[in-house]
């Protein structure tokens, strides 16, 4: 079975004036049921204000809790923050931290929603309102849970919000594999960026992430991975600049598990960024993504390092 955790507070009606395609999380939910009993459900509880704030400005949480973040910041988030918007940013932190927790359990785990890897400590950004990937890392360190963490981010767009979020950390590292010239305008430093030409197809792209990944797992020696696996590099994708087909998409998934059992290291999925007008087909990615890597870890014993 795979682990699965989700919350109805994930799958909310867009706010007025929003571009983001709000539906994504309800279909990824129902193509999912539809794999019946292969799916084990988990449902997260609420997360204590203070793990929010431990990563994220006080003053800042508290714009975003009381639905009251200036209109300068909605703008760089993308849609408004509404009260049934703010509490779906603070239940997918959460959900992150949860299926973190089954991975180191039972090897692999995937939260329906979070990769909110654009979010900085005062301010969201990029679709993203919290930064779901750097307040689990930072709680998970500091109770104790694991001793390092590994961000995997092979979204389209770099993780600049979690490298900055989490840089100069000890126990947290962060890779990015993104197209160089993609939004962020400005980009943060990850411990290992690998910005890539535009364009690129499968074969170069899987040659660079195997070439780059494969050592930094192998030198960092991670307990837990919390993998980004957004579906935009693929080559339909409407902000993507890459080139990759399903089945490089596939090929990535099964590259990124393969190098993570080989090393007994657990790994949690998000479903990161796939933006377009045909929201089961980019729901259909997710899943997709969701069961490649389930099927990698499936039958795997569990090496839980810490």
């Amino acid at each position: 079975m795979i682990a699965i955790v989700h919350h109805p507070d994930y799958v909310t009606e867009a706010p007025a004036r929003s571009t983001y395609r709000w539906g994504k999380n309800g279909a990824i939910r129902d193509l999912l049921r539809a794999e019946g009993e292969r799916i084990a459900w988990h449902v997260p509880d609420p997360m204590p204000r203070v793990w929010l704030e431990a990563t994220h400005d006080p003053e800042y949480v508290d714009q975003v809790l009381s639905a009251q973040v200036p209109a300068i910041k909605e703008r760089r988030i993308g849609f408004p923050v509404t009260p049934v918007v703010a509490r779906r940013a603070e239940m997918v932190p959460v959900g992150t931290y949860l299926a973190a927790l089954l991975a180191l359990e039972h090897g692999f785990a995937a939260n329906t929603a979070g990769g909110s890897h654009h979010a900085l400590s005062d301010t969201g950004a990029g679709y993203c309102v919290f930064n779901d990937l750097a307040i689990a890392a930072h709680r998970l360190v500091e109770e104790g849970t694991t001793a390092r963490v590994l961000i995997v981010d092979v979204d389209v767009h770099q993780g600049d919000g979690t490298a900055a979020l989490t840089a100069g950390h000890p126990q947290i590292a962060t890779y990015s594999i993104h197209a160089e010239k993609n939004f962020p305008a400005r980009k943060a430093r990850s411990t290992l960026d690998v910005p890539l030409a535009d364009a690129i197809g499968d074969d170069p792209y899987l040659a660079v992430l195997e070439q780059t990944l494969a050592p930094m797992i192998a030198e960092w020696q991670p307990t837990l991975i919390l993998y980004q696996g957004g579906v935009d590099p693929f080559a339909g994708d409407r902000l993507g600049r890459l080139a990759l087909s399903e089945e490089g998409l596939v090929r990535r998934d099964r590259l990124v598990a393969g190098l993570a059992m080989a090393h007994g290291v657990p790994l949690a999925c998000t479903v990161g960024g796939g933006y377009g007008d045909d929201v089961m087909a980019i729901a259909a990615r997710h899943v997709r993504v969701i069961s490649t890597l389930g099927e990698a870890f499936a039958g795997t014993p569990t090496r839980h390092r810490s």
